[in-house]
């Protein structure tokens, strides 16, 4: 199991000790996209959806999303957050919607899950809002783009 932080010497799951390393500024930025026809986008883009504005609610499950993420997946660590953001981009060449989501803390580990897990939120509630006029919609894309701050260093998807 070499090099794999979650599992022990045994092959059993645990939670990676972070306490002896430093506390440092950390950023992590994950991105994805889910594909609708295009008349689902310029509902989307109007705001005529029947429950509302999608990106305004898409945006706030995100960062609700970033804040519970040591909640749901069981082996993160709960972080300070100190900022999240969310892009919606409109897209007519996919058709669809784009989503960038940004974490920052200061602390011992970083904040790739966070970003991920705002950005799938983010995607996931699009689909809900939406769901009642196209079934067929697609997700992925879904993956860090830029994680930096800690021993690992700066990492930037090609």
């Amino acid at each position: 199991m070499t090099g794999l932080t979650h599992f022990d010497a045994s092959g059993q799951a645990h939670m990676v000790d972070v306490s002896q390393k430093p506390v440092t500024d950390r950023i992590a930025t994950a991105e994805g996209w889910i594909k609708t026809n295009i008349d689902t986008l310029a509902i989307i883009k109007s705001g005529d959806a029947k429950k509302g504005d999608v990106l305004g609610v898409a945006r706030l499950a995100a960062i609700m999303a970033a804040k519970k993420t040591a909640d749901l997946i069981p082996l993160c660590h709960p972080l300070p957050i100190t900022k999240v953001t969310v892009d919606l981009l409109p897209d007519d060449d996919l058709p669809g919607i784009r989503v960038i989501s940004t974490v920052k803390t200061s602390g011992q580990t970083g904040v790739e899950m966070e970003a991920l897990t705002a950005t799938s939120t983010a995607l996931l509630t699009v689909f809900d809002m939406v769901k009642a006029v196209q079934k067929d919609m697609e997700i992925g894309g879904i993956k860090v783009t830029l994680k930096d701050g800690g021993k690992s260093g700066k990492y930037e998807a090609p």
